[in-house]
């Protein structure tokens, strides 16, 4: 069994409004489901991701409008970035972010790689990453008149984790998940480590988790910003069974087998305390709309549909189109 690489991370927003114009507007992303958070049906759960919703490149984010800010700290997944196809594009994302007022640090290099940290409003902590498409292939840009296609961000490229013990984190992901150790960079904090790169499938950055120690920081307090989870690739339902028995022959204590409906999942966390999920390709969020219609209604998988209107009743109106 293998890893196929990164699913979707999923964040908090206090903002879900500002959030879905954020991701959509600046971005340039589709939003390809709006739904409910299925452990907590009075908050929304929007899904933005390629043009087709293909696994690895979705970005969700779980409405919570009391959140309060986000401190920053360890046993965190502390950035996410989005892959770009080429060091034009990056440049143009530079000016974009520039013109729209985004903030932004100057282009670097990161593991022999051009990239770019940024933030939304709230502090999402972001990336872009040139990828130069040897590994995991892009995802389908999504057509926005005022970003050229060949610009177009085209997936997830790597989650950085945030730990005080870095060899937990390393013994889980290789000894565990079955990730491959292939490489490192320095750190921008004086004093602290090289960040370790970690890879699995096809690699490239949308297979890669980035390990970074900080020793220097409390623990993350979360919030609006932060990120919840991390998931990864499973690409077949008998692997996916063939996982959960092997994380508890590994002494994890998981949630089961879930049914999240447009994929099935395993959650757990690992010894920083960083929750992780393992989640299947199929069957995907066409499951239950076209696809040139994803997005634009209120979907609730089947085990919901019966309480749609006392969920529509406590969900106050957003408008995403």
């Amino acid at each position: 069994m293998k890893l196929a690489g990164i699913h979707h991370v999923s964040a908090i927003t206090a903002d879900i409004e500002k959030n879905h114009d954020f991701f959509t507007r600046v971005l340039g992303m589709r939003l390809v489901k709006k739904t409910v958070n299925q452990d907590s049906t009075s908050s929304y759960h929007l899904f933005y991701a390629d043009a087709e919703g293909t696994p690895g490149t979705d970005m969700t984010y779980f409405d919570i409008p009391m959140a309060g800010r986000t401190y920053p700290g360890v046993s965190s997944i502390s950035n996410t970035a989005f892959r770009v196809m080429s060091d034009d594009a990056l440049t143009f994302w530079k000016q974009r972010f520039e013109k729209l007022g985004v903030m932004h640090e100057e282009i670097m290099e990161r593991f022999g790689r051009k990239t770019m940290k940024f933030q939304d409003d709230e502090g999402s902590r972001l990336m872009l990453v040139v990828d130069d498409g040897k590994g995991v292939p892009y995802g389908v840009p999504w057509k926005k008149e005022d970003i050229p296609i060949d610009y177009a961000i085209v997936g997830l490229g790597p989650v950085t984790l945030t730990v005080r013990k870095p060899e937990s984190t390393a013994k889980v992901l290789v000894d565990v998940l079955r990730f491959e150790e292939v490489g490192s960079y320095p750190s921008t904090i004086e004093g602290m480590p090289e960040i370790r790169v970690f890879s699995t499938g096809e690699g490239g950055p949308a297979a890669e988790v980035h390990v970074e120690t900080r020793t220097d920081l409390p623990f993350e307090r979360p919030g609006r910003g932060s990120v919840h989870h991390i998931a990864f690739r499973v690409k077949t339902m008998e692997e996916y069974k063939k996982w959960e028995e092997h994380l508890r022959n590994n002494g994890f204590k998981t949630s089961g087998l879930i049914d999240r409906y447009y994929f099935k999942a395993i959650y757990f966390r690992e010894p920083n305390g960083i929750l992780y999920e393992l989640s299947t390709d199929e069957p995907g969020f066409t499951n239950d709309e076209p696809l040139d219609k994803l997005g634009e209604s209120l979907a609730l998988p089947p085990f919901l549909e019966p309480k749609r209107d006392s969920i529509e009743a406590s969900l106050r109106p957003i408008h995403t189109n």
